[in-house]
């Protein structure tokens, strides 16, 4: 009988498929003491959108041979690495869409409305107290901006459109859609109200909406990050919040997770969410069987199902 390729997980959630990965391969759990034996029979590691994959831990694994990604990103991944080396790699794209865009979506509407603080009054028995609740914001008709129109940015877009009086986007090349284009990410911030980060994590986002797109976005803007933490400069982010910059951002995603600055959580301008834009039963279940479809390919010695490389 074949032995079971080994496989280490490198994240302790994978909902939904557990029993389905148990069956088909060797599992080593998140955190497992990885013995010289161990490391041997490792020949995949699943990762999520946290973990962080260099040159040192794929020399902890002479025989790995794939990297099957439970995310969509992949930008703690050192691909050239995995090129060097041999690996593959894959990730689970299109099936965490329309979580995401749902999560863009309810944090707008949260941040303009003040649903959160609104809560708490209430519990907490401002509303009973006829404590002064102030007005919130239309999320209506305003000028949306999106940088990044792949699949999330369009569905962010198209979930928008019906109710905002433009939607405008920033990518690398013009796309067939009826929306306005900018070719860089501060004019697109001075031209709308709602600026929404949808854009990869890579070395040319790193940082890039920075203090000249927080004050082209202007005082009345706002921002909204489902995308990457690392695109976000945060201390001017933080500086952007406390001068009155920008008028608030709601953020799923930090640039150094799980640490959040102190800053952004005593901030009464932001609305805050621990990376959970895909963190549905529907989809976590979609992307684990990704993860595995990938896998069966691979030990198959078929196509990947999602290459990245």
């Amino acid at each position: 009988m074949t032995d079971k390729p080994g496989v280490l997980l490198l994240t302790p959630l994978f909902y939904g498929e557990r029993e389905k990965l148990d069956t088909l391969f060797t599992v080593y759990e998140f955190k497992t003491k990885i013995t010289p034996e161990i490391a041997g029979k490792v020949k995949a590691l699943i990762g999520d959108g946290q973990a962080k994959v260099d040159v040192a831990l794929m020399d902890t694994f002479p025989n790995l041979e794939i990297i099957a990604q439970y995310a969509v990103g992949f930008d703690g991944i050192d691909l050239q690495a995995a090129k060097k080396r041999g690996i593959r790699v894959s990730n689970t794209p299109g099936v965490l869409t329309e979580d995401v865009a749902d999560m863009a979506l309810g944090l707008f509407i949260s941040l303009k409305r003040n649903l959160i603080p609104n809560d708490r009054l209430l519990r907490e028995g401002g509303w009973l107290n006829k404590e002064e609740i102030p007005l919130s914001h239309s999320a209506s008709n305003l000028n949306v901006g999106i940088f990044g129109l792949g699949r999330i940015g369009h569905a962010i877009a198209d979930r928008l459109a019906p109710m905002s009086k433009s939607i405008s986007y920033c990518t690398r090349h013009k796309k067939d859609v009826p929306w306005t284009y900018y070719d860089n990410v501060t004019d697109l911030a001075k031209a709308v109200d709602v600026l929404i980060l949808a854009a990869p994590g890579t070395n040319e986002t790193k940082g890039l909406v920075n203090k000249a797109v927080f004050e082209a976005l202007g005082s009345q803007g706002v921002l909204i990050n489902i995308a990457r933490g690392l695109i976000v400069d945060e201390p001017a982010l933080i500086e952007a919040l406390d001068k009155n910059i920008i008028a608030g951002a709601a953020l799923d995603v930090f640039a150094h997770e799980p640490n959040v600055p102190k800053a952004l959580i005593q901030s009464s301008k932001v609305v805050l969410q621990p990376h959970l834009g895909s963190a549905t039963v529907e989809t976590r279940t979609a992307m684990a069987n990704l993860v595995i479809e990938n896998l069966q390919a691979f030990f198959a010695k078929k196509p990947l199902i999602t290459p990245v490389i």
